[in-house]
C-alpha cells in the first residue's frame, strides 16, 4: 500500500498518512486523517475496524459517526479488496474535495481548486499499472502539484508505501518511506530521492544481470584490485566494495548488476 502527501507548511506529511501490508490478504490499506484538524485516533480505530473485516466504507462512517468534529476532518481509505472511501468535512479549508476508485482515494484540502485532484486520479489511472507502487504514487502526486497543489505554495511532501519483507534486508514492511521537509520544489525533490532510494535499497532485475566470468570478470577483478580489494575471491571483493558504496542489496552471487558496474566503472580506473 501507499501514500503521498504534499503540502505547503514545513513536516506536515508525518502527522497524515498511515498504512500497515496485509499479510496472506492481498495489498494493504490506508487510513489517512488530512488537514485542518487530523484525528491521530483515526489510524489504530481503522486498523482494528478494518481487521474486523470491515469494508473501507463501513470503516470511515463508523470513524466518522464517533467523532464529534467529523466537518473538520478529510480522510481517505482504501481496504484490502480495493474497495475505497473518502470524505471531506464541510469545515475544511477551501478549497478542499476528493475522489476515490478501485485502489485509490485521493483528497486535499486548501488547494486551488478541484483540478488538482482531478489530475492526481487521471495520473494515477493512466500510468502503467506495471510500474512500482512508489513511482505511480510520486506520478499522482506531481501531477497534482503541477496542477497548482496547495494555494498556499510549495514546501513539504513525502511518501510512503509498505508490503510484507519489503524493508532493508527483508527486515521490516516499509519499503519506501522518503519525507521532504522544506524545500522549493519538494514534489520534483522528493523523486531525485526515490531514483537514490531505488538505486541503493532497489533489487536487480534478473533479466539484465551479466554472468561474473571472462573479461568481465577480469575487468571487475582489475578494478576491484584497484581501489584495494585485492588477495580474496571475486565475489567476497565485490562484497566488499559494494557494502562501502551503499550497493549491496544489489548483489547477486556469480553475476552483476549492471548498475553496479557502471558505479564500480566510475569510482576508478584499473589502468590510473
Amino acid at each position: 500500500m501507499r501514500t503521498g502527501p504534499a503540502s505547503g507548511s514545513p513536516s506536515r506529511p508525518s502527522s497524515s498518512p498511515w498504512e500497515r501490508p496485509f499479510r496472506r490478504h492481498g495489498p494493504g490499506w490506508a487510513p489517512w486523517p488530512r488537514r485542518p484538524w487530523p484525528n491521530l485516533a483515526y489510524r489504530p480505530d481503522g486498523i482494528r475496524l478494518l481487521d474486523e473485516g470491515r469494508s473501507a466504507r463501513e470503516t470511515l462512517d463508523t470513524l466518522l459517526a464517533g467523532d464529534e468534529r467529523r466537518d473538520d476532518r478529510q480522510a481517505g481509505i482504501v481496504d484490502r479488496d480495493g474497495g475505497s472511501a473518502t470524505w471531506t468535512g464541510r469545515a475544511c479549508m477551501t478549497w478542499a474535495g476528493g475522489v476515490s476508485g478501485p485502489g485509490y482515494a485521493i483528497q486535499g484540502n486548501i488547494l486551488t481548486g478541484p483540478e488538482v485532484v482531478r489530475a492526481m486520479e487521471q495520473a494515477w489511472l493512466e500510468t502503467d499499472q506495471d510500474l512500482p507502487l512508489a513511482r505511480r504514487l510520486h506520478a499522482a502526486l506531481l501531477a497534482g502539484d503541477r496542477a497548482g497543489g496547495d494555494s498556499r505554495g510549495r514546501q513539504s511532501a513525502a511518501l510512503l508505501v509498505v508490503t510484507p519483507d519489503g524493508g532493508y534486508g527483508g527486515g521490516s514492511d516499509v519499503l519506501v518511506d522518503l519525507r521532504v521537509d522544506d524545500h522549493a520544489d519538494p514534489s520534483a525533490e522528493l523523486g531525485r530521492l526515490l531514483d537514490l532510494h531505488d538505486l541503493y535499497f532497489g533489487r536487480p532485475d534478473p533479466r539484465t544481470l551479466l554472468p561474473l566470468s571472462g573479461e568481465l570478470a577480469e575487468e571487475v577483478a582489475g578494478r576491484l584490485a584497484a581501489l584495494g580489494h585485492r588477495g580474496v575471491e571475486l565475489d567476497v571483493a565485490l562484497a566488499e566494495w559494494a557494502g562501502i558504496a551503499n550497493l549491496e542489496e544489489r548483489l547477486v552471487t556469480g553475476a552483476i548488476d549492471p548498475l553496479v558496474l557502471e558505479h564500480l566503472r566510475a569510482a576508478g580506473d584499473p589502468r590510473a
